[in-house]
């Protein structure tokens, strides 16, 4: 970066976050449903949580993964969604420097934390179905407990050079980003305006690809393998519930990295205006919202579960 570039670096101190502008009612009415679904959100992770952990029978290593998901989304939507929601209700709509990064920082870290997770389920799922004689001593509490120690401290690293490079980039006056949280794009597009930046473009894009592209093509490869082993099982109940399993899973991967792909694989690349706003919405605030029904509907275990932890026989 050239002097001039950093003596610039930090003329901005704070962005505004346009958000999805429109009159005052719709704003509230915009408040008030996404307010009801991040209270649902938190309300139906934190149930399946609980089921796995006030209930012997799901200390399994599928179901302690479901827990650490559940937790993962918990997480997830309250790094962008409170201060969505505060934007509503805001006149400036306005965030500090530090706090936008911190945001990118923590927004992004629990994305990667979320690809790493669902890879390590279709894993286990990989394991049970396909491979089940070896599955319990492979797939032990000890190692499962490390798998989950694994999703969550490489999640957090994996996206700290990206966040370093964002904290170099002179923001020399456009402070205007057309989203409800700092994502990365736009910062990007922000900085590209003041100076060229290929390499952090680069960089960036070459991370985010790389993350999205490598665990999805396991998940896929991973189910493939274990709908081809579900086929050739000769028991209707057996493929029934492997099916059912396998269908809840792909049914969140697809939710998830459908949005994601059009998002990040090439950040700064120049979105339709205003699309990607709502590809970020769909997969931060909807898909962790959408996750406990589709965990919980098609699983009789969790269902019953979750009818002893809400009290309903």
């Amino acid at each position: 970066m050239t002097s001039e570039a950093r003596n610039i670096s930090h003329t901005v101190s704070e962005f505004i976050l346009l958000g999805f502008p429109c009159r005052w009612e719709i704003q509230f009415l915009l408040f008030s449903i996404f307010f009801v679904t991040y209270i649902l959100t938190l309300l139906g992770n934190m149930a399946i949580v609980c089921a796995v952990r006030w209930n012997r029978r799901l200390h399994t290593p599928m179901y302690i993964l479901l827990a650490n998901f559940s937790f993962l989304e918990i997480c997830y939507v309250n790094s962008d969604v409170p201060n969505m929601l505060a934007n509503f209700l805001s006149q400036t709509k306005t965030i500090s420097f530090a706090r936008c990064l911190l945001q990118l920082y923590f927004f992004f870290s629990l994305g990667t934390t979320e690809c790493l997770f669902l890879s390590i389920m279709a894993y286990d799922r990989f394991l049970a179905i396909c491979h089940p004689l070896h599955y319990p001593t492979v797939m032990t509490i000890k190692f499962c407990c490390s798998l989950v120690i694994f999703c969550w401290v490489y999640g957090f690293l994996w996206f700290l050079i990206p966040v370093i490079l964002v904290t170099q980039l002179p923001f020399c006056g456009p402070n205007v980003i057309d989203d409800f949280l700092c994502d990365l794009g736009p910062l990007l597009a922000l900085a590209s305006a003041c100076v060229p930046i290929p390499g952090t473009v680069l960089i960036c894009g070459t991370m985010s690809s790389l993350l999205i592209f490598a665990t999805f093509f396991y998940i896929i490869g991973s189910y493939t393998l274990v709908l081809r082993a579900v086929v050739q099982v000769s028991s209707v109940a057996g493929q029934k519930k492997a099916f059912s399993t396998c269908s809840s899973h792909l049914a969140v991967v697809f939710l998830f990295y459908g949005s994601v792909m059009m998002t990040y694989v090439s950040p700064g690349s120049g979105q339709a205006e205003g699309m990607q706003k709502f590809t970020t919405l769909f997969y931060s605030v909807l898909t962790p919202f959408f996750n406990p029904m589709i965990y919980s509907l098609r699983n009789k275990e969790m269902k019953d579960a979750l009818k002893k932890v809400l009290g309903v026989s």
